[in-house]
């Protein structure tokens, strides 16, 4: 994706790489934002949680994982970092595991990913992956709403200042 690119800064106060998410100005309810550190104080994650149904719980988790992540791999039938965060945020403690897995070609803006849709065994549950130009895993998990082609649309990179220290 020619539009994303790696951040420069001198000493950066969040992610060194742009984050790919939907504008939290364009959706009702909460948005909550977290960061993935690594021992030596470098990003190795951010995850942004969509709290769409007004309280009662999050709708989706967008995760941005750069290469070197450890959440990047889980283990064998193992669900996504993403999926876990989403479960244990509903308080689901039910054991989820991957099913199958399938990988659709999908155009966004003027590129092509190749996005991996993930099958878990909550029925609930939509997940989809893909990986951008500059290394980063893009990792999308729903409650109750499935993932469609229209959502790949509404990602976008998000500004900056979102992710600064205070």
């Amino acid at each position: 994706m020619s539009f994303l690119r790696r951040r420069s800064a001198a000493t950066p106060a969040g992610p060194d790489f742009d984050v790919l998410a939907m504008d939290p100005g364009d959706w009702p309810g909460n948005l909550g934002a977290g960061l993935l550190p690594a021992p030596d104080g470098s990003c190795q994650g951010v995850f942004l949680r969509y709290d769409l149904f007004g309280g009662r719980g999050p709708a989706m988790i967008i995760g941005n994982l750069p290469e070197g992540s450890p959440a990047r791999e889980p283990g064998e039938g193992q669900v996504p970092f993403e999926v876990a965060q989403l479960l244990a945020a509903l308080g689901n403690e039910e054991p989820v595991t991957v099913v199958e897995t399938e990988d659709t070609p999908v155009m966004h803006d003027d590129n092509l990913l190749i996005v991996k849709r993930i099958k878990c065994s909550e029925g609930r549950i939509s997940c989809a992956q893909f990986d951008r130009s500059d290394g980063v895993l893009v990792t999308i998990a729903s409650w109750d709403r499935p993932i469609t082609d229209d959502l790949y649309a509404l990602l976008k990179p998000l500004p900056a200042e979102m992710f600064q220290q205070g």
